[in-house]
């Protein structure tokens, strides 16, 4: 995949564990797993929002292009 999600680093950076940012954005452990990993299809806009909300970031810092 060309888009990788490194919502790890942003995590990191502020000290939280998934279960509180899934937790915090409203959705599941399993779901959030999903975008972590890179497996999923689809992000919504508000997941996104919600995302960079919590975490105080950009979408640019979670989102990265990187060629096949």
């Amino acid at each position: 995949m060309a888009i990788i999600f490194n919502i790890d680093v942003m995590l990191a950076k502020r000290k939280m564990q998934s279960q509180e940012l899934a937790e915090k954005i409203g959705i599941t452990q399993a779901n959030f797993s999903v975008l972590k990993t890179g497996k999923a299809k689809a992000l919504k806009i508000s997941t996104l929002e919600a995302i960079c909300k919590v975490l105080d970031c950009q979408p640019g810092d979670l989102l990265e292009y990187r060629p096949d």
